[in-house]
């Protein structure tokens, strides 16, 4: 039987939030934690993600710990290669193994309000912690669509979070749903080896050039010989990206020239006004997030490349229908259609103080004080929360700031003493929510005319942040206690002599003192 382990935190997940949580912990001089990781190394979405043409939209000098700095990397943007290899040094260099759970899988974890814990469930044991840090991420469960007739189909399908690379797309005809960042990787990457690619887009993205090259020798020498070099590049990356973020959050008007610039990239590579027609957005761009690709609308233009507008209808047997009517028979359908954003897989298993789970308690859309902390669920925060999202910057930096929040949050808890728990209050969340939402609503996000994942069922953006990273460091500095109840354990209850001994424990007392004062 697999034995019960308490500590005093638990981190879920193994990805950048998960990992850095950990190398914080140890910072702070804790030591008494664990990582429970479902798979059977780390990485999180760099580990999952291995499609074809994987690699990241952010510079390498800013996707990445400012305490981990990589002098190393290979090129401006790197490769889901290059980044996984990356979080495994991360993990060694800060000696993180010894705290790792691997194919250990939170199955509930549920508040215990005698002990003030949290008592965990996983698929290999069960653990308890003072406190739990859900490191997650929202790109970590692969969405796919109710495709009426999908379950008929008797050829290969898969996410492209799920790469199936036993299977040899060489001559196949291919169906690629979605037109998402990992679609616009994979479309070129296998265009040129599969017979026929039908790529089915609901809507169309705005693409912008990527401006990605190899960092050269004398470049990463410097930044090995001179650290402060790679530390100036990582700041003017940061600070173009911050004083882009009015356009976006203030003055989506602003965002007018770059997509002519974008349209003007659409032109220069495909040539057929027909197809221009169907790639070219009807809404503003910044309102999705916006890709960057030299190779994808070249592919699409083609000859063994179809887009049809409109997305994917049904599936018929082996052949795909189009919300146009228009039937191709293909061998593979590759999903390329997002993850469980706005509606966390971890949240039904999450068990707060009134007995209800985190799913129940965001039913009408995820809500957290500063991104971390949830009303109902005492001692419990998570990375990468609501509203703490980037449309154009690194969530390493969103991470950070998040780090300086949880390693307040435990001091605050060793300044209490005792065996404590800190309850963040409703009308904080609330008031943090209603200041969000209304900054939300002048946004390119909500303003700009498409429906996106940003937004949940309810239409409301409880995906991203509505300012600078800058801005959100300040708010995430330290815990205002003020924004929290103080929970206590219950005191043990003094022992009581049972009812029908009384009589005779006060006749021994009686005696036992007329014999003293003898």
């Amino acid at each position: 039987m697999a034995k019960h382990e308490h500590v005093r935190v638990a981190v879920i997940g193994s990805g950048f939030g998960g990992l850095g949580a950990a190398v914080r912990l140890r910072r702070e001089g804790i030591t008494d934690f664990v990582v429970l990781e479902r798979a059977d190394s780390v990485g999180g979405t760099w580990r999952d993600n291995s499609y074809p043409g994987c690699a990241c939209d952010v510079p390498s000098h800013l996707y990445s710990f400012s305490f981990a700095p990589n002098p190393d990397w290979p090129r401006t943007f790197s490769g889901q290669r290059h980044i996984r290899a990356y979080l495994e040094h991360v993990t060694d260099t800060f000696g993180l193994r010894p705290h790792l759970r691997l194919n250990h899988e939170v199955m509930k974890m549920t508040w215990n309000e005698d002990e003030l814990r949290w008592d965990i469930e996983t698929g290999r044991g069960s653990f308890s912690a003072d406190v739990v840090v859900s490191a997650t991420g929202p790109l970590s469960d692969p969405k796919i669509p109710d495709i009426p007739g999908l379950d008929g189909f008797t050829g290969k399908v898969f996410h492209s979070a799920r790469w199936d690379h036993d299977y040899d797309l060489r001559g196949k005809r291919v169906a690629m749903v979605g037109t998402g960042a990992s679609a616009i990787q994979i479309v070129p990457s296998i265009q040129p080896e599969v017979a026929r690619l039908t790529l089915f887009q609901r809507t169309p993205p705005w693409v912008m050039p990527r401006m990605d090259r190899a960092i050269s020798g004398p470049e990463r020498w410097l930044h090995r010989k001179l650290p402060a070099t790679a530390t100036l590049r990582r700041g003017l990356l940061w600070g173009i990206r911050e004083l882009q973020v009015g356009a976006f959050t203030k003055h989506p008007g602003e965002l007018g020239l770059v997509e002519k610039l974008a349209k003007a990239n659409i032109a220069r590579a495909v040539k057929d006004p027909v197809l221009r027609a169907k790639l070219t957005p009807s809404y503003r761009i910044g309102c999705k997030r916006i890709l960057l690709s030299n190779a994808y609308y070249p592919a699409l233009a083609q000859p063994n490349v179809d887009v049809v507008a409109g997305g994917l209808k049904e599936v018929r047997g082996n052949v795909v229908v189009g919300s146009d009517g228009a039937e191709t028979e293909v061998d593979a359908i590759i999903f390329g259609t997002g993850f469980h954003v706005t509606d966390m897989p971890i949240a039904p298993r999450v068990v707060g103080a009134d007995g209800r789970s985190l799913a129940e308690a965001w039913k009408g859309g995820m809500e957290a004080l500063r991104g971390a902390t949830a009303a109902g669920f005492p001692n419990w925060m998570t990375i990468i929360g609501p509203n703490t999202g980037l449309g154009n910057s690194s969530m390493i930096l969103m991470i950070e700031s998040q780090l300086n929040y949880m390693a307040d949050y435990l001091r605050q808890l060793d300044v209490l003493g005792g065996r404590a728990a800190l309850a963040v209050r409703p009308s904080a969340v609330n008031a943090w929510n209603r200041k969000v939402q209304n900054r939300m609503e002048r946004t390119v996000w909500k303003a700009g005319g498409c429906d996106s994942w940003y937004l949940d069922a309810n239409g409301r953006n409880t995906t991203l942040w509505p300012g600078t990273t800058g801005e959100f460091r300040r708010e995430t500095r330290g815990v205002d206690l003020s924004e929290y109840e103080v929970l206590r354990a219950p005191k043990p209850l003094k022992a009581v002599e049972p009812a029908e001994d009384a009589e005779p424990v006060k006749a021994a007392r009686a005696a036992r003192k007329k014999e003293a004062a003898s």
